[in-house]
């Protein structure tokens, strides 16, 4: 083997690569078939609760994880740069979903966080690729936005019932917790149910403050005028008008491509 001979790692992590961020009809379908993959690994934990009796509960559980651990390495060995893939917050958030799901009684306190595998989804490039394909990329950043307001609202509502309504018996608990959220995210503060002590508190604003943020940031990507990605040469700027000339903040002539290119 010479020494410019790529190596059967190497061209496994170039397949992997090309699988994961790359545009061909088969990296379309291996980033659909992740995504349906993702959709059901959610599902299954919003009803985990009512599950839990059931005999084959465990075996599912650990099956997910073994998905996640295997995720993790195939992203590990596609990520052109290790650096790039731990700034990554999908995964870190990955490595402690996969931590409740192996040691759930000891990280029970995380389990809320398995809410953000909803992101998996939005990070994706297939999100992109198939808003392109189908003339709908103006819908990208509405989307993006309400994914995050929905996994921000999922987040707390487990941060809530995990740390004050845990107590309460069947869906009562998870009621009140989403009750809460809700009321406060919108700032409605009908005051008939409240979280006790300082923790509560700070929990109440920093919901208020992250959750009115969310808001106003999906409210502008519905109402605003839309805008795509297209770096300026001159001066960077990242976003123009869909029909941009130049370039508004430096006036340099753009060349922005159309939706088919």
């Amino acid at each position: 083997m010479t020494p410019n001979t790529p190596t059967p790692l190497s061209r496994f992590r170039q397949r992997l690569a090309v699988l994961y961020f790359g545009q061909t009809s088969s990296a379309v379908r291996f980033q659909l078939t992740l995504a349906v993959i993702d959709l059901a690994i959610i599902a299954f934990f919003l009803f985990g609760p009512y599950l839990r009796n059931r005999p084959s509960y465990l075996v599912i559980d650990y099956l997910i994880a073994v998905w996640i651990a295997a995720e993790l390495a195939a992203q590990l060995l596609a990520a052109p740069r290790l650096k790039r893939w731990l700034l990554r917050p999908m995964t870190w958030i990955d490595v402690l979903i996969l931590l409740t799901l192996l040691f759930p009684t000891t990280f029970f306190s995380f389990a809320f966080l398995r809410a953000t595998r909803l992101w998996a989804i939005a990070q994706r490039p297939i999100f992109r690729v198939m808003l392109k394909r189908l003339g709908q990329s103006h819908l990208a950043d509405i989307i993006a936005a309400l994914i995050n307001f929905v996994v921000f609202l999922f987040t707390v509502t487990g941060f809530v019932y995990t740390f004050f309504f845990f107590g309460e018996n069947g869906l009562a608990g998870f009621v009140d917790a989403a009750y809460f959220t809700v009321a406060t995210v919108t700032t409605t503060g009908f005051g008939d149910i409240t979280l006790p002590g300082t923790a509560g508190k700070l929990t109440s604003i920093v919901t208020m403050i992250i959750g009115i943020s969310l808001f106003v940031r999906l409210a502008q990507a519905i109402f605003r005028p839309y805008k795509v990605s297209f770096a300026c040469p001159e001066c960077g700027l990242q976003r123009h008008d869909a029909d941009a000339v130049h370039c508004k903040a430096c006036g340099h002539i753009l060349n922005i491509p159309d939706e088919g290119d």
